[in-house]
């Protein structure tokens, strides 16, 4: 029996195969795509990714009070939690703060500390000009220049930061402080306020969705049933905003909502309101939510009609000709198909709101803060840490956020344009 021809593996024109040659375009074909798309990684991780790490990094590193004292960090790093704070304690705590005099760090190593333990600045500074003049008994003699140097939490505090690492940023970030055993507990009633921020930010965050959604949903509809040369109109109304300065806007709003501005004169002459009696609009909760609302209201809009005007008409019609009601229509035919941009617009609008910094600066005063307001202000004091701890639960909750979203919804639905 002949035996069966010999089948030759395909070849290209230059006489390579086939199979190798594909394998090698493919290569090719892979590092070009990702040279054209390297500048824009580069710029995504140095100007994203990058400073996210370095905030998380920050929110636990302080090296203020370690780098300052190496004496009493030695000492610590030889005595287990819950020894004796004895004579050799204050002596290496001497040590450190004659150190500390000499090269004029006191206060850094103080400032570290008073993150957790209040007024421990001024304590360091003052005690710090006295040591090179303490004879023993040295654990007297420091205590007699302030007795909270005999306060065994301070010096629970002052473990803690004798590691350039701890947690200790954001223990204070949700309100607690240490104990003498190295444990926590919460603060004083009256000293809560970043738990209290976080809810009060994101409730209002949750109103200001609301609301949003409330005026966005009927003129998402209208835009996606009117002729096309209206919609277009009313897309243009949508948009306009984005044409002005956020500063302009939020101005605006200040000179419309003030007791002395445009809508109180207008309530007045109407004689809706007494002269005396202007409603107070601005520099409180009310006038962050009116103005962030306007200000969100488009990112509520445009997922809204991307998912309305590829809904057919056709549906409502069929339902109504089998006797439905206009409200049943609406209720199990219409809304169902918009769930995928109701929940696109409020992940959006929500998380803006949360983040939003300037508005709430600009409208809200003492009342209308949100926690993005602590978070500049403990930067412009410089306290990094503390900003970079917030900052890092806010970012958090936001990606708690985002998986809940994608366990109900599905990120694949989302549909923002």
């Amino acid at each position: 029996m002949a035996d069966a021809p010999q089948t030759m593996p395909l070849q290209t024109a230059d006489g390579r195969p086939l199979k190798a040659a594909l394998a090698q375009a493919q290569v090719k074909a892979k590092r070009r795509a990702f040279l054209l798309v390297l500048p824009l990684l580069a710029f995504v991780v140095l100007s994203f990714v990058f400073p996210i790490f370095q905030m998380l990094e920050r929110s636990v590193f302080n090296d203020g009070f370690s780098a300052n004292t190496p004496s009493l960090t030695a000492w610590f790093s030889q005595h287990p939690q819950g020894a004796e704070i004895d004579e050799s304690a204050y002596a290496a705590l001497v040590a450190d703060l004659v150190t500390m005099q000499k090269a004029k760090t006191a206060g850094q190593a103080g400032t570290r500390i008073n993150y957790v333990y209040p007024g421990t600045i001024s304590v360091f500074k003052s005690t710090a000009r006295d040591a090179a003049k303490m004879v023993p008994p040295l654990k007297d003699a420091v205590i007699a220049t302030n007795p909270m140097w005999g306060d065994p939490v301070l010096w629970a505090a002052m473990r803690n930061a004798s590691h350039p690492y701890s947690t200790d940023f954001y223990m204070a970030a949700t309100d607690r402080k240490p104990t003498a055993d190295g444990g926590s507990e919460k603060v004083a009633p009256e000293q809560r306020i970043y738990i209290y921020l976080f809810i009060k930010t994101f409730i209002l965050s949750g109103v200001i969705t609301g609301l949003c959604l409330l005026l966005a949903f009927p003129i998402a509809h209208l835009m996606a049933v009117l002729p096309t040369a209206k919609s277009n109109l009313l897309m243009i109304l949508v948009l306009l905003p984005f044409w002005t300065s956020l500063l302009v806007r939020t101005t605006a709003w200040i000179a419309l909502l003030q007791e002395q501005g445009v809508i109180n004169d207008i309530l007045v002459t109407l004689g809706i309101l007494a002269d005396d009696g202007r409603v107070r609009m601005i520099y409180n909760q009310i006038g962050t939510i009116i103005v962030m609302t306007h200000i969100l209201l488009p990112f509520m809009v445009l997922p809204l009609y991307s998912v309305m005007r590829v809904i057919p008409p056709s549906y409502a019609r069929a339902a109504r000709s089998l006797g439905a009601t206009s409200w049943t229509t609406f209720r199990r035919i219409y809304l169902p198909q918009t769930l995928p941009g109701i929940a696109a617009g409020s992940l959006l609008v929500f998380i803006l709101a949360v983040g939003y910094y300037i508005t709430p600066a600009l409208v809200g005063g003492a009342d209308g803060q949100l926690i993005s307001n602590l978070i500049s202000f403990h930067m412009n004091k410089a306290n990094w840490s503390m900003a970079a701890a917030l900052a890092a639960i806010l970012l958090a909750a936001v990606l708690i956020l985002y998986w809940l979203y994608d366990q109900l919804i599905g990120i694949d639905r989302l549909k923002l344009g």
